[in-house]
């Protein structure tokens, strides 16, 4: 215990560090260390559980206060066991106050100076698997409609080869001679108070247990590989961009016979070139002649069940809405649905003849200030507030 690296130097970063630039460490770390990540490394556990340890540490503001003052012996009550009453410096060695009076009434063993700490969890209990996450894009008629998809990803799984237990073949893992399997030894400790006895874990075997003297050549003794898999996923007609599709026992395979984690499949919709989506209605813009706004007209609307007709009246103003109810999309686990918007604009033709600008002008000639009912209606508010 006494050979420890400091925190911070695990975690590559200075004392005095602020919140974000330790978790921004601790990711950087995890990154490179994960065992997920690293498979053929079996060194990445041992370093992933010192990052692990460091930031436990650094991420809480007591303990870290702890630890800026006293070094590890301020944050862990086993620093230093075995050393009799020199290890006990300004309580620096055991901790806090509360540490030590949780460990008297926590564990009294019969008698001052027979109490024990509670033991942690066991290492070889079964442990779940990790959740993983996948992105998944799709065309904008896809999430309307849904949809059937492949998903192709890698997973953690049990090595076929051991069968789990990380030793090679015709051969089996042994039970740890220093902790009897159990991952944890008790240590004793003077105090004040009397002996207190506490768990940590066996430096021996790591805390699992078990030693593999003949690791498993497929998997390195570790008991699981990383494969390739494809998982079939039904895309719900309604999803959205951003929302997550949760796939229960399809992440990485757990530990000690541990049940598997879960696939997290975050969504990604593609723009669609007309349509756009509020919730779970439709907007579409649809442009028209200048004709067809004055004379009225029947027109084509597309929506995401095929194209429709649709009867413009006379007279129809530029940035005019209409709403085709039911032409949305369907909700999520439901039978509704929601409306389509309709957005007419006036195209204002452009390029004319000489021929076709005199019967636009002989047009406007034969027109009144009758036939513009908003241009009146400007007018008079201009005329009333000024009072022309």
């Amino acid at each position: 215990m006494a050979d420890k690296r400091d925190y911070y130097e695990v975690l590559g970063i200075q004392k005095g560090a602020s919140e974000d630039e330790i978790k921004k460490a601790y990711k950087k770390k995890a990154r490179e260390y994960h065992p997920d990540l690293h498979p053929d490394d079996p060194t990445c556990e041992e370093k992933m559980k010192e990052v692990n340890e460091a930031f436990e540490v650094l991420s809480d503001s007591e303990k870290k206060a702890r630890y800026d003052q006293f070094g590890h012996a301020g944050v862990d009550p086993n620093y230093n066991a075995g050393g009799g009453a020199g290890g006990f410096s300004g309580m620096g060695g055991f901790g806090d106050m509360g540490d030590i009076l949780e460990s008297i009434f926590g564990g009294f063993g019969g008698g001052f100076g027979g109490f024990s700490s509670s033991s942690r969890s066991n290492a070889n209990a079964p442990r779940r698997g990790s959740d993983i996450q996948e992105s998944v894009l799709i065309n904008f008629m896809d999430a309307c409609t849904g949809k059937k998809q492949d998903i192709k990803l890698y997973r953690m799984a049990v090595c076929e080869s051991c069968h789990g237990s990380g030793a090679e073949n015709g051969s089996s893992p042994e039970i740890c001679p220093d902790c009897q399997g159990r991952g944890s030894v008790r240590v004793a400790q003077r105090t004040p108070f009397g002996n207190i006895s506490s768990t940590r874990q066996c430096s021996r075997c790591n805390g699992k247990g078990k030693i593999i003297k003949n690791p498993c050549s497929v998997c390195k003794g570790l008991g699981r590989i990383r494969v390739q898999k494809t998982v079939s996923v039904d895309i719900p007609a309604g999803i959205d961009n951003g929302q997550i599709i949760k796939l229960s026992g399809q992440g990485d395979c757990g530990f000690n016979g541990g049940v598997a984690g879960d696939l997290l499949l975050n969504i990604s919709v593609k723009k669609h070139p007309i349509f756009t989506r509020d919730g779970y209605d439709v907007n579409c813009d649809i442009p028209i002649t200048y004709t067809e706004a004055v004379l009225g007209a029947e027109i084509t609307v597309p929506t995401i069940d095929g194209d429709v007709g649709f009867t413009i009246s006379e007279g129809t103003q530029n940035g005019s809405v209409f709403r085709l109810k039911g032409k949305g999309i369907k909700k999520l686990n439901r039978n509704e649905r929601g409306d389509q918007y309709v957005k007419i604009y006036v195209e204002v033709p452009k390029n004319l003849s000489k021929k076709q600008k005199d019967l636009l002008k002989e047009f406007e000639d034969s027109l009144t200030e009758k036939n513009y009912a908003k241009r009146q209606s400007f007018f008079d508010k201009i005329k009333a507030k000024f009072d022309f």
